[in-house]
C-alpha cells in the first residue's frame, strides 16, 4: 500500500484557518472595496518597523528581490509575498515531478491547497529564522532572546 504524500500531512493541516465560500454571489463593488482595504492594510504594514531592528542605510543585498516580491526592509512586510510564491512553486514542482498526485476530486484539490498553506507557514518561519540568524538586522549574539 502506497501512502500518498498529501495523506501524510493531512493531520497537520487541522491547525490552519480556512475561509468559507460565500453563500451568495459577491458583487464587483464589494470585491473592489475589500481589495482596496487589503491593499491599504498591506501599504500601512510596509511602513511599520519591526521591533528591535536597527535601521541602517547600508546597501541592501536583496534590493531587486524586494522589488519583485513586494517586500520592504525592516518592516512588518519584510518577507513580502516570497513565502507564498515559493510554496506555490514547490507544490507545483512536486505535482509536476509526480512526487505527489492529485486527482480531480474536490477532496484532493482541497488537501493540495491545505498542503500549500502549511508549506507557506513553514517557509515563513524558516525564512524569518534565517534572516535573524545570518545577521540581516544585526549581530545575533547582541540581540538577545526577547528580540
Amino acid at each position: 500500500m502506497v501512502i500518498k504524500f498529501l495523506e501524510v500531512i493531512k493531520p497537520f493541516c487541522v491547525i490552519l484557518l480556512e475561509i468559507q465560500k460565500p453563500e451568495r454571489r459577491i458583487q464587483i463593488k464589494e470585491k473592489v472595496l475589500w481589495t482596496a482595504v487589503t491593499l491599504f492594510i498591506f501599504l500601512v504594514c510596509c511602513q511599520i518597523p519591526l521591533f528591535g531592528i536597527m535601521s541602517s542605510d547600508s546597501v541592501d543585498p536583496f534590493y531587486w528581490m524586494r522589488v519583485i516580491l513586494a517586500s520592504n526592509r525592516g518592516t512588518l512586510m519584510e518577507l513580502g509575498i516570497s513565502p507564498i510564491v515559493t510554496s506555490g512553486l514547490i507544490m507545483q514542482l512536486l505535482f509536476g515531478a509526480k512526487i505527489t498526485e492529485v486527482s480531480g476530486t474536490p477532496k484532493d484539490q482541497a488537501l493540495f491547497n491545505e498542503a500549500r498553506k502549511l508549506l507557506h507557514v513553514i517557509i515563513t518561519i524558516g525564512q524569518s529564522i534565517m534572516y535573524v540568524m545570518t545577521g540581516m538586522y544585526r549581530d545575533p549574539s547582541k540581540m538577545g532572546a526577547g528580540i
